[in-house]
């Protein structure tokens, strides 16, 4: 969830792209670096008030991206205030003693600068991108509203109203973003990613100013912090502008400890089926449990993501060769691994079905291709053509600063490592056959999983 996040660093299929820019609580796709010298590797350090501090070294153009991480997202919200982490995101844009409310993106623009904010469910981001001599102005002013931020009935109340019109916008509006928020909760039960980013409506209606205060001071310290600085600057450089405007910053409270419910994973195959009068043209989706990036370690991970390029990675993949080109049942079908979260990853499939085809007959399908693939494993020419187009993907996404700045911020954020975001593209092009079955056999042999239909038609 973001004031406008942006582009997803990854190329996705343009139907998965949709679905999963309105689903809320789906991560954005995660680029892990590329192959360079070790003399490009970030290097970091720690600020004697806790904050991480890590330069990432891209000397292109006179240019910077900063960002300031928080360890806190809607995974951490108190039972009751749901959609506080974005709400206060919203809020942080309002003033503070030296920026009168309103005036930061516009300081922002009038040096030539971009600016904006992002939440999920393990963090909150907030970044520049500016000119590499204004870096010193953006450092102040975030440093400034980590510590001074002001917030009155008359600021907060009608960003509340904002919020909700998104919510709104987002969700409520949006069948497909109905169909997966039911279908993650489903699959998630109780656990908050079960739940939206954006938070119960009726929640949200009820966040009070005291409210977001006590968000602010609990986990907006410099402890829960991590300052990223993308761009033409060295950790040489950027120390002693870290020092000055983070280093003086006193912890206002202690370092966060999440202490969140275990997922429980449903103990039987469950499908959900939304019909919806805005609804045109069927879709069927289908999740399953997986492991997280950094629970499923470091081999298994990237067989992960080559599994999901194998199988539905876009026009060479095989379920689109096999449904879409030959047997003609599919207009569209791909897969995913979301792998950046803490506590939990999932699979994904989508699939449209042609025009006047049935869905059930292009589930049986897809069945049948997991089923062959479970069975006969996957072709060097495919093993070799996925870690290609992955390996391509994260060059390409190492010409955007921002990309390169975010995709560290998560992957720290969701409990990697520098030396494991670095070294992600020599852990794909080491993934063999063997590896890529057996995170088939993980994921899609035997396991639990939800199946969504979104349909055309009245009523739920």
């Amino acid at each position: 969830m973001s004031r406008s996040r942006f582009p997803a660093p990854r190329i996705l299929g343009s139907a998965l792209a949709i679905l999963l820019i309105v689903a809320l609580g789906a991560a954005v796709w995660f680029w892990r670096g590329t192959e360079v010298t070790v003399s490009d590797a970030p290097q970091s350090f720690r600020l004697s008030n806790g904050m991480e501090v890590l330069a990432i070294p891209d000397r292109r153009a006179p240019v910077v991206t900063h960002m300031v991480w928080y360890r806190v997202g809607a995974a951490d919200e108190t039972p009751g205030k749901t959609g506080f982490a974005h709400f206060l995101e919203h809020l942080m844009f309002k003033g503070t003693k030296e920026i009168a409310p309103g005036q930061f993106s516009r300081i922002v623009a009038r040096n030539g600068g971009q600016d904006n904010a992002f939440t999920h469910y393990e963090y909150t981001g907030y970044f520049q991108v500016i000119a590499k001599d204004r870096l010193p102005l953006v450092m102040k002013m975030e440093a400034e509203r980590m510590t001074g931020l002001q917030l009155t009935d008359a600021e907060v109340l009608p960003e509340r109203d904002v919020v909700l019109e998104e919510q709104r916008s987002r969700v409520e509006n949006n069948p497909m973003a109905l169909l997966q928020a039911e279908m993650n909760a489903a699959l998630y039960g109780d656990h908050p990613y079960g739940r939206d980013i954006i938070g119960h409506k009726q929640e949200i209606a009820a966040l009070t100013t005291e409210d977001a205060l006590d968000f602010y001071n609990r986990f907006y310290t410099p402890n829960n912090a991590t300052l990223i600085v993308a761009g033409d600057i060295s950790l040489d450089e950027l120390r002693p502008l870290a020092e000055e405007h983070y280093g003086a910053i006193a912890q206002r409270a202690p370092t966060f400890v999440r202490d969140r419910p275990a997922i429980v994973w449903p103990e039987e195959d469950k499908r959900v089926i939304r019909r919806d009068e805005r609804v045109n043209q069927p879709t069927w989706l289908r999740f399953y449990p997986a492991p997280d990036y950094s629970t499923a370690g470091a081999r298994r991970g990237a067989a992960f993501d080559v599994l999901a390029e194998i199988l539905g990675g876009g026009q060479t993949s095989r379920l689109y060769r096999n449904l879409v080109v030959t047997q003609g049942v599919a207009a569209s079908v791909g897969a995913w691994y979301e792998g950046s979260r803490l506590d939990a990853g999932k699979f994904g499939l989508y699939a449209l079905p042609r025009v006047g085809g049935s869905l059930a007959d292009l589930e049986q399908a897809i069945d049948d291709e997991i089923a062959a693939l479970l069975a006969e494993g996957v072709t060097d020419e495919e093993l070799e053509r996925a870690k290609t187009v992955i390996a391509a993907g994260a060059v390409y996404a190492r010409d955007n600063q921002r990309s390169m700045a975010y995709a560290y911020g998560e992957g720290l954020m969701t409990g990697l490592s520098v030396d494991d975001i670095h070294e992600w593209p020599n852990r794909i092009r080491a993934v063999t056959a063997a590896d890529v079955a057996e995170a088939a056999r993980a994921v899609l042999d035997g396991s639990v999983s939800v199946t969504g239909e979104l349909l055309p038609g009245g009523g739920a």
